[in-house]
């Protein structure tokens, strides 16, 4: 397949193909260099490429030696797709033995995989634009693997290996595709299918990648990875060759809007990973004796948060402009490397802020140039033949909270609280596999008495298994399915869920429609109870009419050293058929001011209440649909959701790592009067739909829960109209509120993406970023990285940072934001 980067659309917005030529043009520079991966261009010399190589004690995902099987493997599979036209024949659960792979380390298993994988009529890239009806769950026992062409991913699928012995993927000597897995296969057109920031509810675990029978001298990739939210790789070793010259690489991502990658480990290969993506939150990765460990092809904003050996080489190829925003990189560590970061920005650099870095707590080990100007081959900052720690240094503006002053050098880092940190790092957390429990230490909710056909009313089932269990200590297992609930469901102390293939609690019903009076859906603990709760692999939505639906609250005080943990769950507000809240029901409606109570469907996503402390969330996505999901042409539509993600604990403590919230009505995240939070790449986008009708309609302004007064912000008649629309992020009264990392963007005006292309006359929207002077203190953000707002951060109703002096490669950017004068 012939690699056509010219064809690319770097990057297209959801169901828009919206071209920014800017950021295509330079990318497809970018991109040149990894002509070969698909075609017979000539590789890159590897003169010069920063040569990475282990310390034997470096945190390492682990590959057990056991052949202990893994609980998800005996249980009973009874999982449905409940909204799939075949419901009562097709498969979630596939196990690929069962479609003729063998797993002995010589019979060629690929026709069997991709068997597995495509069985049902499922959503075939090139074929079908999405699906929510045809999830599917591809599970690998342990074994070896033998492929000779690429495991080709369909959407919505979950590849998922024995954690206990973990299964090996071995590329044969002559293997032919764009990566082992191959995540979105290009068309003969050279066009990504699906489009990439519309690949979402999807994963790949517990694998080892191996491709060293492949030739070194032979481009070769372990991963294929363009991808969006909801979506990430887990517990992965890639194994590439170590031979002079070698020209494989692990992870290729050249587009999209992600996501997460975390607990992975490289050796060999020319380049441990290829990174090109709008923005995403990368942590725990180990790079061994490859030549370079990362290479940052382009960005708008990405967080490195590692325990690891790495080097980062985000200097552009491209002479005539820089192609990567920005960098957060912090808690890290390099070891014998030659050079830790090679960067091309200087005071010359255009676009202004473009290759903006900023590093904080990273430790070096025997390494000779800590930064490099990569055009001259200039230090920048010196490193060390013994071990030195950088504790901070940017380049890029900066904000005291005036600015911007360009800066290139050391600035005072935020003072981390204390809570928030362990073993002198931030807190972090993987998600849970549960491999060392028997199958018999479940609770199926459909062996329980649960139908998940998105018909019943499951709310006196799934309770009464939930609560059973937390008693019992035994994990509850959600089998694939929609669980229709009309009541409150109430998780308690002491609960460990998982879910099978992102199984959806859906509230329905006439207790959730009071706009006045909201109701919970999902409950975490009492107001006041304390313990802990694991959930990991689900989704909460809604179905029709739900104006008073707060889709998830978080009363748990988890206690200090154990905090609960969320990872991969996610809310999901309309776009999916069976919600009711589809093209049919929710028609975008641009010509018209009328709003439709039915398409009113959610009061907040998520609420951390007053009484909640100590919570992990990781790769979490709040997410009110913007277009039909299962409508091929990816229509949009207009539903409404008052509220994303609401802070309120007085305790804090919060690690928020990979999190999304798009499209609620008056703001995405919101921290009113907490404390102690530290968040790692957060994403926004403002709803498609305002400022017709703006932040005001249709969720009136509730002052208890502290809602942005848009009357005091924005008043009417002396206001534009693109003021009263959604903070992407707005901190009242709060204290140490950390942002490494923040993608906060504004593509559209009433449906139109005129304000948000480059050079326009009229911008999407005012402000983006609110704080107030009052009672706000220690309020930081490294990597802000706004599109299609003016005002790229505001306290109280003073414009601080205006987007025209902070311009960046499509976004405007600032290295570093501090509320402290």
């Amino acid at each position: 397949m012939r690699f056509l980067a010219a064809a690319l659309f770097l990057p297209t917005i959801l169901g828009e193909k919206l071209v920014i030529p800017e950021v295509r043009n330079s990318v497809s520079t970018q991109l040149a260099e990894f002509s070969g991966y698909k075609s017979d261009y000539v590789s890159p010399s590897t003169d010069d490429i920063l040569p990475v190589s282990s310390d034997s004690e470096d945190k390492k995902v682990e590959e057990r030696a056991t052949t202990t099987t893994y609980w998800y493997e005996t249980i009973a599979h009874q999982g449905i797709s409940a909204f799939n036209a075949n419901k009562a024949t097709y498969k979630v659960y596939r196990n690929v033995k069962d479609y003729g792979a063998k797993g002995d380390g010589k019979t060629d298993d690929t026709a069997a995989i991709n068997k597995a994988i495509s069985d049902g009529g499922r959503c075939a890239p090139g074929s079908c634009s999405s699906s929510s009806t045809t999830n599917a769950v591809v599970y690998f026992p342990a074994g070896t693997y033998v492929v000779s062409s690429s495991i080709v991913m369909y959407y919505a699928t979950n590849l998922i290996g024995n954690p206990n012995s973990m299964p090996t993927l071995l590329a044969k000597s002559g293997f032919s595709g764009f990566g082992v897995i191959d995540g979105a296969k290009y068309q003969s057109n050279g066009v990504l299918p699906y489009g990439a920031t519309n690949i979402f509810w999807r994963q790949v675990r517990n694998f080892v990648i191996d491709i060293t029978s492949i030739p070194a001298s032979t481009e070769a990739t372990g991963i294929h990875w363009p991808t969006a939210q909801a979506t990430s790789l887990q517990n992965i070793v890639f194994k590439m060759s170590t031979n002079s010259g070698t020209k494989h690489q692990g992870i290729f991502i050249e587009e999209g809007s992600g996501g997460i990658l975390n607990d992975l480990v490289f050796y060999g290969g020319l380049y441990g990973a290829v990174f090109g993506n709008q923005q995403f939150t990368v942590r725990n990765l180990t790079f061994n004796n490859a030549v370079t460990a990362i290479y940052q092809l382009w960005d708008w904003g990405w967080t490195y948060k590692n325990n690891c050996t790495v080097g980062l080489d985000m200097a552009t190829r491209d002479s005539s402009a820089e192609t990567v925003g920005s960098v957060t990189f912090f808690d890290s560590s390099f070891t014998n490397t030659k050079i830790a970061f090679n960067i091309s920005r200087s005071t010359k650099s255009t676009p202004t802020t473009g290759g903006s870095l900023a590093i904080e707590n990273v430790s070096l080990k025997n390494v000779p140039t800590a930064i490099q100007y990569g055009p001259t081959k200039t230090k920048l900052l010196a490193g060390t033949t013994g071990s030195t720690t950088i504790a901070s240094w940017v380049s890029g503006n900066v904000y005291n909270p005036t600015g911007p002053k360009a800066t290139a050098g050391a600035i005072t880092p935020p003072t981390r609280p204390a809570v928030l940190i362990s073993n002198g790092k931030f807190y972090e957390r993987s998600k849970p596999s549960y491999a060392n429990l028997a199958s018999s230490s479940f609770s199926s909710v459909r062996s329980g008495g649960a139908k998940g056909d998105g018909l019943t009313d499951d709310t006196a089932a799934l309770q009464k298994i939930i609560s059973a269990a937390a008693s019992a200590g035994r994990v509850v297992y959600f089998d694939a399915g929609t669980y229709k609930v009309t009541k409150t469901l109430l998780i308690p102390a002491g609960s460990k869920i998982v879910g099978e293939g992102y199984p959806v609690i859906m509230s329905s019903g006439s207790f959730f429609t009071n706009i006045n009076a909201p109701q919970v859906v999902v409950q975490i603990g009492n107001p006041g109870d304390s313990g802990t709760v694991e959930w990991s692999d689900m989704i909460v939505s809604t179905q029709g009419a739900q104006a008073g639906a707060i889709l998830i609250r978080w009363n748990l005080a988890s206690p200090a050293g154990s905090p609960s943990g969320m990872w991969d769950v996610h809310t999901r507000i309309g776009g999916t058929t069976g919600s009711n809240l589809s093209l049919a029901n929710c028609p975008s409606t641009p010509t018209s001011t009328t709003v439709n109570s039915n398409c009113i469907a959610g009061y907040i996503s998520m609420h951390v209440s007053k009484t909640a402390a100590r919570l992990y969330m990781e790769n979490v996505w709040l997410w009110v649909a913007d277009h039909d999901v299962d409508n091929n042409s990816l229509t949009q539509i207009k539903v409404y959701a008052g509220r994303g993600l609401l802070v309120e604990s007085t305790v804090g403590t919060l690690w928020l790592v990979g999190t999304s919230i798009e499209h609620h009505v008056r703001y995405q995240y919101q921290f009113s009067k907490t404390q102690n939070i530290f968040a790692g790449q957060i994403q926004t986008e403002t709803p498609y739909h305002q400022p017709n009708p703006g932040a005001r309609q249709p969720f009136p302004l509730n002052t208890t829960i502290d809602d942005p007064n848009f009357d005091i912000l924005c008043p009417q008649g002396s206001s534009p109209s693109t003021c009263s629309e959604a903070w992407g992020l707005r901190v009242s009264a709060s204290k140490s509120v950390l942002i490494y990392g923040a993608g906060l963007y504004s593509f559209f005006n009433n449906f139109s993406t005129a304000c948000s292309a480059k050079g326009a006359s009229a911008l999407c929207q005012t402000g983006i970023v609110q704080y107030d002077s009052a009672s706000t203190k220690s309020f930081f953000i490294y990597g802000l990285n706004t599109v299609g707002a003016y005002g790229m951060v505001y306290r109280d109703t003073t414009k601080l940072a205006d987007y025209s002096q902070n311009v960046n490669v499509f976004p405007s950017s600032i290295i570093a934001f501090t509320s402290n004068n």
